[in-house]
């Protein structure tokens, strides 16, 4: 059995003993920013890490640089973590970007909500990455209502905010993070500037 599916079996197996199912295909690409959601819960990650097995796919995230530093700087890397300065959050988008446009594969895993406890809007920095980088958008998803994941349909961002954000909203409609009391609506702060009177 190659590694690959090796690892595939593994994720799948691993997920079925605890009563997961995977839903979908894994994308045809392998430049993507993963939007990772809904996330209430420190168990997110880990179970992220069994559908990216199930997949085949090694998703990378975002972590503050301090988290790099001696002595679990390798593990934090050997995890997937990419180290960035969050002081800027523009510099964050370029410093993003720029891992993209550096040509090799990835796929770069971003939690919108940006906490576990509730929001009343998602960071945009996933939407600003993918339309800087010139990549498309991989809607991910935890279920722990059905008890099921995986990934939907990429797509690319259209410039049209509100109807991009539509589509999101219907994606993830119905799906229950492991605790929906602290999930916030599928809904960026600008385009409620956007629609704002003069």
């Amino acid at each position: 059995m190659a590694l690959g599916k090796l690892v595939a079996w593994i994720g799948r197996s691993c997920l079925g003993i605890l009563g997961w199912k995977v839903v979908g295909d894994p994308p045809g690409e392998d430049r993507y920013v993963l939007i990772a959601a809904p996330h209430t819960s420190n168990w997110d990650f880990p179970m992220m890490l069994l559908y990216a097995m199930a997949l085949g796919f090694r998703p990378s995230w975002v972590g503050k640089d301090s988290l790099f530093r001696a002595p679990f700087g390798w593990f934090m890397r050997a995890l997937g973590g990419i180290p960035v300065d969050r002081s800027s959050p523009r510099n964050m988008v370029e410093q993003l970007a720029a891992r993209f446009q550096a040509g090799a594969g990835l796929v770069l895993a971003m939690p919108p909500e940006g906490t576990r406890g509730y929001a009343p809007y998602w960071k945009s920095g996933f939407y600003h990455v993918a339309v800087t980088a010139g990549v498309p958008i991989g809607p991910s998803f935890l279920d722990y209502g059905r008890k099921q994941g995986g990934i939907g349909p990429l797509f690319r961002p259209s410039g049209n905010l509100r109807e991009d954000m539509d589509a999101l909203r219907a994606f993830y409609a119905g799906r229950l993070g492991r605790y929906p009391h602290l999930q916030g609506p599928v809904r960026l702060q600008a385009e409620d500037e956007v629609t704002a009177p003069k």
